[in-house]
């Protein structure tokens, strides 16, 4: 998603074939000049089917497996 100067990226990191969780992450940039000026981000493990608590997975349509 983008709007003016800003620009925001959602997406699911897999760590399932390592051992370790899926990462949700959403990324934030500002640009200024065609340069990126300030970064920000937010990381949580995807929740299971059994942790959601609205029944609904946290990225696409369906629960990982």
């Amino acid at each position: 998603m983008a709007e003016g100067d800003l620009l925001m990226l959602h997406g699911r990191y897999s760590g399932r074939d390592r051992g370790l969780p899926n990462w949700i992450v959403v990324d934030m940039v500002r640009m200024e000049a065609g340069v990126l000026a300030e970064h920000w981000d937010v990381i949580q493990d995807e929740a299971t089917r059994e942790q959601s608590k609205s029944g609904n997975p946290m990225f696409g349509k369906t629960f990982p497996t």
